[in-house]
């Protein structure tokens, strides 16, 4: 009996110790994160978890050999610590979608690096800017409240700083939130939206509206304002809400091109030679006057010297007096106002801007048709640059390969009908045949 029990103990002793170990292993691998600001590795054993975890997680789908994921890789790195200091944390997290396949399949990654943030547990393609700056702006604009509610002056302060500069800023000054939280949910990717409750005559000032309810709406980037006194009902807060998610005047780039698209209104487009010029400068701010009081229109600018390309889709060239003046309808027509072509710098050019206004809704106008539907193409799709050098890339690849195909396939064509041939005549005449 007792020699029976000795043998048994090593059998004993060799189970217990693997039932620690295997308790061990579950312990350490169920150690919670750590939202310490460092990028999380992620595997098929801890995804899950990781989700379940964090409110907000943003994952980083990549492959190793990837050279966009490459570059990506301390972008995150850069903007990890700041999403973690958040009032609501954001987590990055990567995963090796070209190693845990199935995993990748079952997220529905199809190139690299994708970017998807969870949010408890349900997954947003995230699509935004790829900057360590811009990328942390956008990010807050998922997790913030639709509407946030400010108590104070310094909250309305701190409201404003933490925004950024690159979303329009609505606060309603005595509005009650219930008004809001509609256009918060519907502008949650480009806006952020607050309501003011208390408030004192120096925030009045310094936000430059002299009576409540008030909704004003900020652009830090242009550093411009506008204020609505209502009617906050019916389609008028609707209007003001939905033109005012661009500036008064649109500088017109690739960005502002997109934002345009979701625009129905017209576009005012004034091409000058540069920019940055004084001249043009003192001319904007013009056409910022004229844009407050014409706000069925759009407002735009655009630089021969910046984007020659989208100029001369406007007929502009070396005889053309610039600045000139022209009714754009964002697709493949516009029309310029008989006699208010071109401004005269050296004359009155507000004078000749309301002119220009006059004579277009008078329907003294001459239609023209915008050249270059490549560059229309580009518009009416939101293609970018980099998107459209893929596809012809594609294509040409793709030409090539079936011309290889194709002349494989002839070459292996002649091979068989040239051993065909050999058989044949082997068959034909061996040797030993006689002949006749």
């Amino acid at each position: 009996m007792n020699h029976r029990m000795a043998s048994a103990f090593p059998w004993f002793l060799i189970v217990l110790l693997a039932r620690v170990w295997c308790l061990d292993v579950r312990l350490v691998t169920a150690q919670p994160f750590v939202a310490d600001g460092t990028v999380i590795e992620l595997n098929d054993s801890n995804f899950e978890s990781a989700i379940s975890t964090f409110d907000h997680i943003l994952v980083d789908f990549y492959a190793p050999w990837c050279g966009h994921c490459k570059k990506l890789s301390p972008v995150l790195d850069e903007a990890a610590p700041i999403l973690a200091r958040l009032n609501q944390p954001i987590v990055i997290a990567k995963l090796d979608a070209d190693k845990y396949r199935k995993l990748a399949s079952r997220h529905e990654i199809d190139g690299f690096p994708t970017l998807k943030l969870f949010v408890h547990g349900v997954p947003i393609e995230y699509k935004g800017p790829r900057k360590a700056e811009l990328l942390v702006q956008f990010l807050k604009k998922y997790v913030a409240p639709d509407v946030s509610v400010l108590e104070s002056a310094s909250a309305v302060h701190s409201f404003v700083d933490e925004a950024g500069k690159h979303f329009p800023i609505f606060i309603g000054f005595g509005l009650d939130e219930s008004l809001l939280s509609e256009y918060g949910k519907r502008y949650k990717k480009k806006s952020w939206f607050a309501v003011a409750k208390d408030f004192s005559e120096k925030i009045m000032v310094e936000y430059d509206f002299q009576k409540s309810p008030a909704l004003v709406v900020i652009h830090p980037n242009y550093n411009e304002q506008n204020v609505f006194y209502g009617p906050f009902e019916g389609h008028f807060l609707d209007d003001f809400v939905r033109q005012n998610q661009l500036p008064l005047v649109v500088p017109i780039n690739y960005e502002t091109l997109k934002l345009l698209n979701n625009d129905d209104r017209k576009i005012v487009l004034t091409i000058v030679n540069d920019e940055m010029d004084g001249k043009s400068l003192e001319l904007f701010k013009i056409l910022r006057s004229a844009a407050t009081a014409n706000h069925d229109l759009v407002f735009g600018f655009i630089g021969v010297k910046q984007w020659e390309d989208f100029a001369n889709s406007f007929d502009v060239n070396r005889n053309t007096k610039l600045p000139m003046i022209l009714v754009w309808d964002g697709n493949d027509e516009y029309q310029v106002v008989e006699g208010s072509e071109s401004l005269n710098s050296l004359e009155d050019q507000e004078s000749q801007i309301s002119l220009f206004l006059k004579g277009y809704r008078e329907g003294r106008t001459i239609t023209k048709e915008v050249s270059g539907p490549s560059f229309l193409g580009f518009i009416n799709s939101l293609f970018g640059i980099k998107t459209l050098c893929l596809i012809v890339f594609a294509v040409a690849f793709l030409i090539v390969m079936r011309k290889l195909a194709k002349r494989g396939d002839d070459v292996l064509h002649r091979r068989q009908t040239q051993t065909e041939a050999e058989d044949l005549n082997r068959k034909d005449y061996q040797p030993g045949d006689k002949e006749e």
